[in-house]
């Protein structure tokens, strides 16, 4: 008993900052339980203070395996859980505010998100299929009760309801694909499953690529890619508004390194079989992004249908196979997921009469209310749709330039060919704000709340100019974590 010692507290180390998020979570639990209602800003204020507590302690917790290998803790981990922190902190400070102005805060919503983050973290430090699949369950069964937190509200209950019933459809997909791969290969863990998947590539048992399809539709649902999007823009148009803020980030950078570390780790033998399907999958969320998007009134569905494209690029880096490619995924997602915390803080800044703005009929004319506002959101319209020299621009240069250098140029062109159609949404946003009259010429906004409002200017002044500085840090960063990813 005294010699396995050693070995735990070696792996209770490595998960330090999981270990200490999920005792967090439960303290924070029994406080509000106790406490009651009053406890909502105090709890919320201790898990931002979590989570960044969390950030420092992944960032200097050593690297190496844990858990006979389920547990990977290597640099692309170490970047993947730092990036999550910080968001689902930003998910806590957002939703705080807004949530008390719209008189539905309850303790529960800062424990959730701590408790998705502990998943999501999980996630990207899985080293089998197993600590994948609890990974994957933990961060979505916190996100199914988030996506209808807003109890009184038919089209959040719509939204939570559709969520878990395609969630659970997605889960089944993938536990059937883990299921197969488990049978050919004769073990759960990313490196054995390597060695399976070379001798496939020699000519070997093709179900092991059978059991692959089904292990990416159902990785697929998780990052909301096309055909696999269904839910995406029900739930985005009906969860409340800081939940969906969550959605767009932190689980997206979840999942996006998951397929990284699953395809490259486990399946890196057999990277031309499983290209061509998440070269399909790239195609249609180009397709459905662009085009679907076209026809939204809403500003939360058109932000769904601008996920579901940007996810196809982002895969693109993935499709590379190379470590050029998984650096070219990690700029692309940091730089689309601190445009999409901008993008979410104006929306949760303005509102008339005490009532949110969700139709993008109702900017028009913004500039008389709201200058600064506007230019704000000039600013990351903008960069999303990939406008140099702004942050999006870059993030797919990255990764169009890897796909590009991996032979997939074709797929690259359709990519860039998906982003210049995509541009009419964004550019129709910017001719309402500043060119068309106030759809009520006294109608006035209200107050903006600070931290909405502070966000949102930080957000837009790193899409220009503080990236040009930005990039000169961030490449490193993700070289780092691309050229250390298995070297835990």
């Amino acid at each position: 008993m005294r010699s396995d010692m050693p070995d735990l507290s070696s792996a209770l180390h490595l998960a330090a900052s999981e270990v200490t998020l999920a005792v967090g979570a439960m303290v924070l639990l029994l406080l509000g339980a106790f406490m009651g209602e009053k406890s909502t800003r105090l709890i919320s204020i201790l898990s931002v203070a979590l989570l960044v507590g969390a950030s420092a302690l992944a960032i200097n917790a050593p690297l190496g395996q844990a858990f006979n290998g389920a547990f990977v803790a290597d640099p692309l981990a170490v970047y993947g859980k730092v990036a999550i922190y910080l968001l689902s902190a930003v998910a806590v400070v957002l939703g705080d505010g807004w949530m008390a102005r719209t008189r539905i805060a309850r303790f529960e919503y800062p424990v959730l998100i701590v408790l998705a983050s502990v998943g999501m973290a999980m996630m990207v430090s899985s080293g089998d299929l197993i600590s994948l699949y609890v990974g994957i369950e933990l961060h979505s069964l916190a996100l199914y009760v988030l996506a209808a937190f807003h109890r009184d509200d038919l089209k959040a209950s719509e939204a939570g309801l559709k969520y878990f019933v395609l969630g659970a459809l997605s889960s089944g997909l993938l536990l059937y694909g883990a299921s197969l791969i488990y049978g050919f290969s004769g073990s759960m863990r990313f490196e054995d499953i390597a060695l399976s998947a070379r001798s496939v590539a020699d000519g070997g048992s093709a179900g092991l690529i059978f059991g692959l399809v089904f292990l990416i539709c159902g990785l697929a649902f998780k990052v909301s890619a096309a055909p696999f999007h269904m839910w995406t823009p029900d739930v985005y148009e009906g969860a409340p508004t800081p939940v969906v803020a969550l959605f767009a980030t932190a689980p997206k950078m979840a999942a996006m390194v998951l397929v990284a570390r699953a395809l490259s780790e486990g399946f890196g033998a057999i990277h031309d079989q499983w290209a061509q399907v998440l070269v399909l999958i790239c195609l249609a969320s180009f397709v459905v992004g662009a085009i679907g998007g076209l026809a939204q009134r809403d500003l939360q569905r058109l932000l769904a249908y601008s996920s579901i494209a940007n996810i196809g690029y982002a895969l693109l880096g993935i499709v590379a196979g190379t470590e050029a490619g998984l650096q070219a995924m990690l700029m692309f997602m940091t730089l689309y997921v601190i445009d999409q915390i901008g993008f979410f803080a104006v929306l949760l800044s303005l509102s008339r009469g005490g009532k949110p703005i969700r139709r993008i009929a109702d900017l028009a004319g913004l500039k008389k209310t709201r200058p600064l506002t506007t230019v704000v959101l000039t600013i990351l319209s903008l960069s999303v749709l990939g406008m140099p020299p702004f942050s999006g621009f870059w993030g797919k240069y990255y990764v169009f330039g890897a796909a590009a250098d991996a032979g997939y140029w074709m797929v690259a062109a359709a990519g860039l060919v998906a982003s210049v159609v995509a541009a009419f949404y964004y550019l129709r946003i910017i001719k309402l704000m500043w060119f068309d009259p106030p759809l009520d010429e006294h109608a006035v906004t209200d107050a903006q709340p600070i931290e909405a409002r502070t966000l949102a200017l930080a957000s837009a002044a790193f899409a220009f100019p503080v990236v040009i500085i930005g990039l000169t840090w961030l490449e490193p960063l993700t070289a780092i974590a691309a050229s250390g990813f298995g070297a835990g």
